[in-house]
């Protein structure tokens, strides 16, 4: 017999976060067991090198709402996400990091809207990171308005809320950091309503921060270029072929 769909679906990607994997499941049932509809929680280890996978099996031991999603090696952000998200049963899916400086409780700000729109996201009021990771994702914000007039302030807060339509209607292809724009401009070009709203921020305790390596940031502004083509030019009309 199959388990009953949840109401809502928790999401974390997670990568080398053994020291705060524990600190995050424990927040993450709480919460869930605070709502009134059931839950799920779905860690999708992307090939950790440390114990966070260990962690999270013996944690499901005793709570059977949590779900680990294994990749054998580092696939990248995005493709974690993408795992958790398509994993994800919940009739809305919601989507958080790891690294604990999001206060999972404030959840309940983005639900307060979830039935007027398809996707509440959240911006970091203020936000608690670097300067240098600041200024540029400030500059990212740029370009991503300019090539898609997206009025997103925070685009890559990892703090969103979907409603399952969304995560059924459109394709992910980033692998990397990129998954957020990505995920935002698909839905707004397929017409889904997009609600931001504050939620607090803190600085990073333990763990590393990867997403302003240069590397990282290449591979966003590759993918970026691939979804411009998508989107934005002309498609070839159907039955013609590419002549090579």
């Amino acid at each position: 017999m199959a388990a009953p769909t949840p109401d809502l679906s928790l999401v974390f990607p997670v990568w080398n976060e053994q020291d705060n994997i524990e600190r995050l499941l424990e927040t993450a049932l709480a919460l869930g067991s605070g709502l009134s509809g059931g839950f799920e929680i779905i860690v999708v280890d992307d090939g950790s090198r440390d114990r966070s996978a260990h962690h999270v099996l013996r944690k499901g031991e005793a709570h059977p709402e949590i779900r680990l999603v294994t990749h054998p090696s580092n696939r990248g952000y995005g493709a974690a996400l993408r795992s958790g998200l398509r994993a994800a049963r919940g009739r809305w899916v919601f989507f958080s990091d790891a690294d604990l400086q999001f206060d999972l409780h404030e959840i309940h700000r983005l639900l307060l809207h979830a039935e007027s729109v398809d996707i509440v996201a959240g911006y970091r009021a203020p936000r608690r990171d670097p300067w240098g990771r600041r200024a540029l994702a400030f500059g990212w914000g740029l370009v991503v308005r300019a090539l898609f007039d997206l009025p997103v302030r925070d685009i890559d807060c990892a703090f969103k809320l979907f409603r399952r339509e969304v995560i059924d209607a459109i394709p992910i292809a980033s692998i990397g950091a990129f998954v957020n724009t990505e995920i935002l401009v698909r839905a707004r070009h397929a017409g889904f309503r997009i609600r931001e709203v504050p939620v607090s921020h803190r600085p990073r305790l333990h763990g590393r921060q990867s997403g302003a390596h240069p590397r990282v940031v290449l591979r966003a502004v590759v993918e970026l270029a691939m979804l411009y083509r998508d989107l934005r030019l002309p498609a070839a009309p159907a039955g013609t072929r590419a002549e090579g």
